[in-house]
């Protein structure tokens, strides 16, 4: 999965946040979306305009920045 042709960052869009291309989903939201516990499947119905292919590429986003950014000590509460 590439999601850089997927995943956009404009500064005229939502001060800058990641977006999926076309939208003003930012990464954050939808991410936000699946914490609370919304599945794909919601997720998909009540944002017409998303295609699976978004959200994955959501993640492989996510996963890229993870994997690029080291935590230092931060302690995560309970």
């Amino acid at each position: 999965m590439n999601w850089r042709e997927r995943i956009a960052v404009d500064n005229e869009v939502l001060a800058g946040k990641p977006v999926v291309c076309g939208t003003r989903l930012a990464v954050e939201f939808l991410l936000g979306l699946m914490a609370q516990g919304w599945n794909e499947q919601q997720i998909l119905e009540n944002y017409p305009q998303l295609r699976r292919e978004n959200l994955q590429a959501v993640f492989a986003f996510s996963a890229d920045c993870l994997h690029n950014e080291p935590f230092f000590g931060q302690a995560l509460a309970a």
